[in-house]
């Protein structure tokens, strides 16, 4: 025989029940919601995580590719990291990697797009600016001085400023533009930490120049 429900049982389940009927769906929906915000947040740390454990391995694959001097594997290494894993920093310093070792078998054309790729891809500042750096370098071996310059004109990191002036200099001396390699160069030397080896070199280019450090450059018209 079923139990008898008393008057206050009865109320809180009347209550309940139009509860639920004004707000059911509502809840219910949320619910739904809140639990897909989390089945999604899940699903997006998961890829987070499988994507940097693949690429820090294929990094390894260009890594030793560069060591060993395997060109036609530091090819397609860094191909697949770029085209595959392109928001990662593995990916960047990947090619930043592959760049220098194609500098230093003379396939500059592939240092080039490589070095084009990080600039036009990452979102690290930091990356972009290293890529500059060395792309103008490039350019200004081919004499491309206004392409380096424009390279240079990004705007960079301080840490990387003092870096970006001292190349000026190099184009300006490059040009026989002497006031004005002075000026960037006392620019750089000033931005480098006191104790940094570079800042020693800056200033013996100052010193190759008849300039010092601390004086501003003669005023000069370039021509």
């Amino acid at each position: 025989m079923a139990s008898h429900l008393d008057l206050e049982e009865q109320e809180q389940i009347d209550e309940l029940k139009h509860f639920w009927k004004r707000w059911g769906d509502w809840i219910t929906w949320a619910s739904i919601a809140v639990l897909g915000s989390y089945a999604a947040w899940m699903g997006w740390q998961s890829w987070s995580v499988k994507q940097a454990t693949q690429s820090a391995a294929l990094y390894d694959t260009v890594e030793r590719a560069a060591l060993s001097a395997d060109m036609a594997l530091l090819d397609r290494s860094v191909a697949d990291i770029e085209d595959k894993f392109a928001r990662t920093s593995y990916a960047q310093q990947a090619a930043l990697l592959a760049a220098r070792i194609y500098q230093e078998k003379a396939r500059p054309a592939d240092a080039r797009k490589h070095l084009t790729w990080v600039i036009d891809t990452s979102h690290d500042a930091g990356y972009q600016a290293l890529a500059r750096l060395r792309l103008s370098a490039l350019q200004i071996e081919d004499k491309a001085f206004d392409a380096a310059r424009q390279q240079l004109a990004a705007k960079v990191p301080a840490a990387f400023a003092p870096l970006v002036a001292d190349r000026l200099g190099d184009i300006d001396m490059i040009e026989k533009k002497t006031a004005d390699a002075i000026g960037h160069y006392q620019q750089a030397w000033k931005g480098f930490d006191a104790n940094a080896e570079y800042r020693r070199l800056v200033a013996v280019k100052l010193a190759a120049l008849g300039a010092d450090p601390e004086e501003p450059a003669a005023k000069e018209t370039s021509k």
